[in-house]
C-alpha cells in the first residue's frame, strides 16, 4: 500500500504528501503511532488530515496510511448498552485491558468479535428479499429485539440461512450470492437511506410537563434548548433521555464536562425504565466525547451518533438523540477551519456552519424504512446550545433555529428563582401541535388542548399586569386582575416547576398532566365566580385548599383519581367562605 508522509503539523490538522489516488472524508492512520484521521481538504497530492487523538510528539517525514475507506462506524448487535468515544471505541472495553485513559493508536473494534449471539431467522431459503428486509432478530437485551436487516444495495434470494450462535463477523446468510453477517458497516457523513420521509403525527411523551403541555415534540421531530451557563441544559437533557417514550435513547455528550458525563454514566445503568421496570441502560448507547478528549473527535461524535440512531430507526423503532451540546462541536469545526486557513464568517465560525447545523438536523424525521413491509421508524433529534453569555443572536442559535420546529427558551433569570425546568413560557414555541393533536386527544381528551390555550393566555395575562405592579403596586390592581395573577401563580409554582431530583416529581404522565391542570383551572374559574357572589380576593388567597393544589404533583401516578377528589375540596371551602 502506498504510503504518504507528513509535511505540516498543527494541532490536530497534519498534512501530508504523495497522497493522490485517496478521496475526501477517507479514513488514514497517522504516523507510527497509526492516529485515526480524516482527509478533509485535497490539494494535488496533498491532503489536509484531521487527526481524532493527540498529535504531540509527531513531526514532518513521518509516515501516513491510506486506508481508502470513509471513517465508518460498526452496526450490529452489542451497540445498546455500549459506551463509545467520538469515533465508536468501546471505552468500558478499553478502560478493562488499557486503563481509565486511552492510549494513543489504540486499535479495539467497536463490537466483541468473541461474544456469541443467538441469532433466529425469520425468512426461509428461496425467499427473494430486498434491501431492508428484516431476515432475522438477535435478543440483544430484555427491552431490545435487534433485527437483522438486509444491507443496502443487496436483494436477491435467500440461498442460505441458519439458526444458531454466531460472532458479529460469521456468515449467517447467503443472499443473491453475498455472504450477509450480523456486522455491518456505515459511513457516518452519509445518511442511511429510506423509502419516504412523512410528517410526524404522534406526541414524544417527556414526562416534563411544561414541554408536554405547552411546547409539545412529535416523534421524529426536532429541538433545541439553548440557555446560558447554569440554566440547567444538562439535566433538562438527562430528564428526557430517561423519561422520554422513544423505545431507543442515543445519549451523546459532545465537549461537555468530564463530571457532567460522569453523572449520566454512574445514573442510567442505576435508572429503571418507567414502562418495563428494566434498567434504562437496556435501550440506551452512550456516545462520551468530553471537554478533555481531543476536539477534533467532537466533529465526529454527532456523526457517530447519529447514524447508530438511523440503523435504529430502520429496523421501525422510535428513536431519540440527545445532542448535548452542538454549540461544542461547532467550536470543534470552528478550530479546525482556523488551522485549514479558511475564510472565516460570522464570529470566526466557518462560512459552512448552517449548512452543517441543517445536515445535521435534517436527518431526524418519521419515515417509511427500505423493505417490502413498508414499517415506519422514527427519529427525533434534541440538541442543547450553549451560547456565550445566553445571547441568543449567536450564529449557532440562529442556524439551528432555522432548521428545528420546537424552540425551548432556558433562562437564567428563572433558574436564579429556583424555577426549575428554567423554560421561559413566554419566549418559547412548538410548531408540531397542529400534526400532534389528534395523538393527544386518544391519549388525553380534546378538552385537555383546550384548556393548555386558557392556561397560556393566563400566563401572557400576567406578564402585563406585572408590569403595571411593578409601576404603581398591586393594590391598584382590581379584584378580578389579583385573581388573574392567583391562578397564573398556581399554573407557575404547582404545574410548571417541576423537581427533577424528587421521585414523586421527577416524571408526569400525561394524564397526570391533564388532572392536574383541570384542577388548577377549576380553582379559577370557582373562586372566579365566588369572586362575583361577593368573595374577597384575600379571602380567597388565605384558602387552605391551595396547599392541596400545590401537593397534588407529588400524588402517585397509580392514584391519579386523587387529583379530582381535590376538585370537592375546593367547591367546599368556597361554600364555607361565601356561608352557603
Amino acid at each position: 500500500m502506498k504510503e504518504g508522509r507528513i509535511v505540516k503539523v498543527s494541532g490536530p490538522l497534519v498534512v501530508a504528501e504523495n497522497m493522490a489516488g485517496a478521496k475526501m472524508y477517507d479514513m488514514v492512520k497517522v504516523s507510527r503511532h497509526r492516529l485515526v484521521g480524516e482527509i478533509i481538504s485535497l490539494k494535488g497530492d496533498l491532503a489536509s488530515i484531521q487527526v481524532y487523538e493527540n498529535t504531540s510528539g509527531i513531526g514532518p517525514g513521518e509516515p501516513v496510511y491510506p486506508t481508502y475507506q470513509p471513517l465508518s462506524v460498526e452496526l450490529g448487535p452489542g451497540l445498546i448498552s455500549g459506551i463509545f468515544d467520538g469515533i465508536q471505541r468501546p471505552l468500558s472495553i478499553i478502560t478493562k485491558r488499557i486503563g481509565p485513559y486511552i492510549t494513543r493508536g489504540v486499535e479495539i473494534p467497536a463490537l466483541d468479535r468473541e461474544r456469541l449471539w443467538k441469532f433466529k431467522p425469520l425468512v426461509k431459503i428461496g425467499t427473494e428479499v430486498v434491501a431492508g428486509d428484516i431476515i432475522g432478530e438477535v435478543e440483544e437485551t430484555p427491552l431490545v429485539v435487534h433485527k437483522i436487516m438486509v444491507p443496502p444495495g443487496i436483494s436477491g434470494k435467500v440461498e442460505k440461512i441458519e439458526e444458531g450462535e454466531f460472532k458479529v463477523t460469521d456468515t449467517i446468510a447467503v443472499i443473491g450470492g453475498k455472504e450477509i453477517q450480523m456486522l455491518q458497516r456505515w459511513p457516518i457523513r452519509s445518511p442511511r437511506p429510506y423509502k419516504d420521509k412523512i410528517a410526524p403525527n404522534a406526541h414524544l411523551t417527556t414526562g416534563q410537563r411544561v414541554i408536554d403541555t405547552f411546547f409539545p415534540l412529535g416523534k421524529g421531530g426536532t429541538a433545541c434548548c439553548p440557555g446560558p451557563f447554569g440554566s440547567g441544559k444538562t439535566v433538562l437533557q438527562h430528564q428526557l433521555a430517561k423519561w422520554c417514550d422513544a423505545e431507543i435513547i442515543i445519549y451523546i455528550g459532545c465537549g461537555e464536562r468530564g463530571n457532567e458525563m460522569t453523572d449520566v454514566l454512574t445514573e442510567f445503568p442505576q435508572l429503571k425504565d418507567p414502562k418495563s421496570g428494566r434498567p434504562l441502560m437496556e435501550r440506551t448507547v452512550l456516545i462520551a466525547n468530553t471537554s478533555n478528549m481531543p476536539v477534533a473527535a467532537r466533529d465526529a461524535s454527532v456523526y457517530t451518533g447519529i447514524t447508530i440512531a438511523e440503523y435504529f430507526r430502520d429496523m421501525g423503532y422510535s428513536v431519540a438523540v440527545m445532542a448535548d451540546s452542538t454549540s461544542r462541536w461547532a467550536e470543534a469545526m470552528r478550530e479546525i477551519s482556523g488551522r485549514m486557513e479558511e475564510m472565516p464568517g460570522e464570529e470566526g465560525y466557518p462560512a459552512y456552519l448552517s449548512a452543517r447545523i441543517a445536515e445535521f438536523y435534517e436527518r431526524a424525521g418519521r419515515v417509511i424504512c427500505l423493505g417490502s413491509d413498508s414499517r415506519e421508524g422514527s427519529l427525533s433529534v434534541i440538541g442543547a446550545v450553549s451560547p456565550p453569555g445566553g445571547d441568543l443572536s449567536d450564529p449557532v442559535v440562529q442556524a439551528t433555529l432555522r432548521v428545528v420546529k420546537v424552540f425551548w427558551s432556558l433562562e437564567d433569570k428563572l433558574a436564579y428563582q429556583r424555577h426549575f425546568p428554567a423554560i421561559s413560557w413566554l419566549n418559547s414555541y412548538s410548531l408540531y401541535p397542529p400534526n400532534i393533536e389528534e395523538s393527544i386527544k386518544k391519549e388525553v381528551s380534546e378538552k385537555f388542548i383546550e384548556q393548555t390555550r386558557e392556561a397560556m393566555k393566563l400566563l401572557e395575562k400576567e406578564a402585563e399586569l406585572q408590569e403595571i405592579v411593578r409601576l404603581v403596586g398591586i393594590d391598584a390592581l382590581s379584584p378580578q386582575d389579583r385573581l388573574v395573577l392567583e391562578g397564573a401563580r398556581a399554573i407557575r409554582e404547582d404545574f410548571l416547576h417541576q423537581n427533577a431530583f424528587l421521585d414523586t416529581d421527577t416524571y408526569t404522565s400525561l394524564k397526570k398532566q391533564a388532572a392536574m391542570l383541570d384542577m388548577i383551572l377549576y380553582f379559577y374559574e370557582k373562586t372566579k365566580e365566588g369572586l362575583s357572589k361577593g368573595l374577597s380576593i384575600s379571602q380567597i388567597e388565605r384558602m387552605k385548599v391551595k396547599e392541596r393544589i400545590a401537593r397534588a404533583k407529588h400524588i402517585p401516578e397509580k392514584e391519579i383519581d386523587r387529583i379530582s377528589k381535590i376538585k370537592e375540596e375546593i367547591d367546599r371551602e368556597i361554600k364555607e367562605l361565601l356561608g352557603e
